[in-house]
């Protein structure tokens, strides 16, 4: 019995992520076909009789190329910088976009400061630790309150789920900088500390 349940376990974590993954790509391929309504109606019907699948992912990678040609030259950020200019000019919707353009640039912009390194904090009481990434600083007004300093915003995000978390700012000097990189910080999150970067190091646990 014991070897049937340690082959069942083995089985699981073999099978489950593969499952998981395979189907994550699948909706993936599919939100990304429904992207070929942007063709003629003629196309699109001779490559649904064909069941050319995937395509949708190639042509979003396509617009998004195109897009990014464009907008790297001198025309293209002029005309941008027009729209952008257009958008912000309309009720309600420049709220919206002025928010998501502001996370987008300082996620995606390679000048930005998001995520860029990763940190150890004590969370959420002292002596109980966690990793956390540093997103930024905080702004004048919000930093004259705290009394001046040398703060940090610090997102802390939540395991195995990183999606979530919390926003808190933190004195630097209660921050210590890690050496390992935000995608290795990140998988040592999401797997509950088990994949460790550079190895485990060893520890005797007393029963």
């Amino acid at each position: 019995m014991h070897a049937l349940r340690k082959w069942l376990l083995s089985g699981l974590l073999v099978i489950v992520p593969l499952f998981i993954t395979l189907a994550v790509l699948k909706w993936i391929i599919d939100t990304l076909d429904q992207t070929l309504w942007v063709l003629p109606l003629v196309w699109q019907k001779w490559l649904y009789d064909n069941n050319i699948r995937g395509l949708g992912v190639l042509l979003t990678l396509g617009i998004l190329l195109a897009v990014g040609a464009i907008a790297s030259n001198f025309v293209g950020k002029r005309l941008l910088g027009w729209g952008d200019a257009v958008v912000r000019r309309i009720p309600v919707v420049r709220s919206i976009y002025s928010s998501v353009k502001q996370v987008s640039d300082t996620l995606f912009s390679e000048s930005g400061n998001a995520f860029r390194t990763a940190v150890l904090i004590e969370w959420p009481r002292a002596n109980v630790w966690t990793i956390a990434f540093v997103t930024g600083a905080p702004g004048r007004e919000v930093l004259g309150h705290l009394g001046g300093g040398d703060y940090l915003s610090v997102y802390v995000p939540t395991t195995p789920n990183p999606t979530g978390g919390y926003f808190v700012m933190l004195k630097r000097s209660d921050c210590i900088e890690l050496r390992m990189s935000v995608d290795e910080a990140l998988k040592y999150i999401v797997s509950m500390g088990v994949v460790v970067p550079g190895g485990p190091a060893t520890v005797a646990i007393k029963h």
